[in-house]
């Protein structure tokens, strides 16, 4: 594969697990969300949490729907494009996505049928068991799919031997911390998505006065599940971001512009460097003394390794070569999420105070224009996200034991692969603009109207779509 080749499938793959990341979250949180509210209804018996509940559960539903779609692309670019790289890690990849789809994909999708289709068949909380199943299921789907990134980020749980990998330990690859904390970051980040989506929602409609019930309740919960995941979120990036400290030093170094190793060393809150993609310096550097040792390390004195240390060392041990990501890149995406991860903790405190002792959201007029504005960055910050996570690991896709340019299918042209990331990108364009025009056209909708005598004891009648 050519040089020109190699650049076309790595854009390939980002644009797509970019773009798929987009709906993941939306998925997971709402399927919680759901479940949530289905549960309150069985609880109290009030009608608004059923209403809130069928409501929601057309929005979960569409997401779902697509989410799959664009999901089913990402395992085939290993065999289309990284057609080396699978047959180094299939041993150990495979297991995790294996697991994924013959357990957790098939726990979710028969159950979601029950669910959609059981409401006039199944007992009561036998069909509010099968909302919970789904959301364990969705939740499962995202742990074991994280086991594998986690893995190429520190594969532990590992021999090499005649240039495979294979898997000694499943305990440390589906266990390792990083993984836990990798895990617990992207579910909160997903319940925070799906709680700026409910806020949102119900915003739009207490603006308009209807169903103020239903909906004050639901935007209140909605703030409170946002709130206590962001500080979930902000908590385990901590703890990642310690971890990382040991295991991809030059990933840490990158993301902070530390070019000189330092004890102790400062934090960055803003730099500026030449428009390079590999400075061998920054120009402007506004730090913050030993807050990154004391982030790092839980020390005031502690060492972190600087960029042209880590070089060295990899030179050292690997040969040969640049082993610096995009600086810039990883810099500024590290901030993009750290800021918006405040600044979402900040927004949800301030709504939780404005509908405090019983305060109705819906005279909070300036709360609900931000309340619009918020709902687009657990998408940035996600995005900026895959993009530090990825990026800042190369040129490794699997670190310290596969180099990216060693991973790439040998025989697939530029032709071939411009073809499909052309065809990837028009066909998930399609599916974006339907997705917006769906989730619209449900939300425009609203509830369904009151189900007289509706019961938490008797079978309900089917969903409407």
């Amino acid at each position: 594969m050519t040089s020109d080749a190699l650049d076309l499938a790595r854009w390939q793959f980002g644009v797509t697990i970019v773009y798929h990341f987009l709906f993941v979250p939306v998925t997971i949180g709402m399927a919680w969300f759901v479940a949530g509210m289905q549960t309150a209804w069985q609880r109290t018996g009030k009608e608004r949490y059923l209403r809130a509940t069928r409501f929601f559960g057309k929005l979960f539903l569409i997401n779902f729907a697509l989410g799959v779609v664009t999901g089913i692309v990402q395992e085939f670019q290993f065999g289309m494009n990284w057609a080396l790289y699978s047959r180094y890690v299939g041993d150990v990849f495979g297991a995790p996505l294996a697991i994924e789809a013959l357990v957790a994909f098939f726990l979710e999708s028969t159950f979601i049928g029950l669910w959609i289709f059981g409401w006039d068949r199944l007992r009561p909380k036998l069909h509010l068991a099968t909302i919970w199943l789904v959301a364990i299921g969705t939740t499962a789907s995202a742990y074991f799919i994280l086991a594998a990134n986690s893995w190429m980020q520190n594969p532990v749980g590992t021999r090499v031997t005649e240039d495979r990998a294979e898997m000694v330990s499943l305990a440390q690859v589906f266990f390792q911390p990083l993984q836990v904390w990798h895990f617990v970051h992207t579910l909160a980040i997903a319940l925070i998505t799906a709680g700026l989506l409910v806020l949102a929602v119900a915003v739009y409609w207490l603006r308009r006065g209807k169903d103020v019930r239903l909906f004050r309740a639901v935007g209140r919960n909605a703030l409170l599940v946002t709130f206590v995941s962001s500080v979930v979120a902000i908590g385990a990036g901590h703890f990642q971001a310690q971890i990382l400290t040991d295991v991809q030093p030059m990933k840490i170094a990158a993301a902070e512009a530390l070019y000189e190793s330092a004890s102790p060393a400062p934090l960055s809150l803003f730099a500026v460097g030449p428009w390079e993609k590999r400075p061998e310096r920054v120009d402007v550097n506004i730090e913050l003394p030993y807050a990154l040792s004391v982030l790092s390390t839980n020390s005031v004195d502690g060492r972190i390794k600087g960029i042209n240390e880590v070089q060295q060392e990899y030179r050292q041990q690997y040969g040969p070569g640049d082993y610096t990501p995009i600086i810039g890149t990883i810099y500024w995406t590290w901030r993009v999420m750290i800021t918006i991860g405040f600044a979402v903790l900040i927004f949800s405190a301030v709504g939780l105070w404005l509908t405090r002792k019983g305060r109705p959201l819906e005279r909070a007029r300036r709360f609900h224009t931000w309340a619009y504005l918020f709902l687009a960055t657990p998408f940035i910050a996600a995005t900026a996200g895959w993009l530090f996570t990825e990026m800042g690991r190369q040129p490794w896709i699997v670190q310290g034991l596969l180099f990216t340019r060693e991973a790439v299918s040998p025989y697939v042209g530029v032709s071939s692969v411009v073809f499909t990331l052309v065809g990837f990108t028009l066909a998930y364009t399609i599916l974006g603009a339907v997705e917006v025009w769906l989730i619209t056209r449900a939300v425009k909708k609203g509830p369904e109207e009151k189900f007289e005598g509706a019961s938490t004891k008797a079978p309900l009648p089917p969903m409407l779509y």
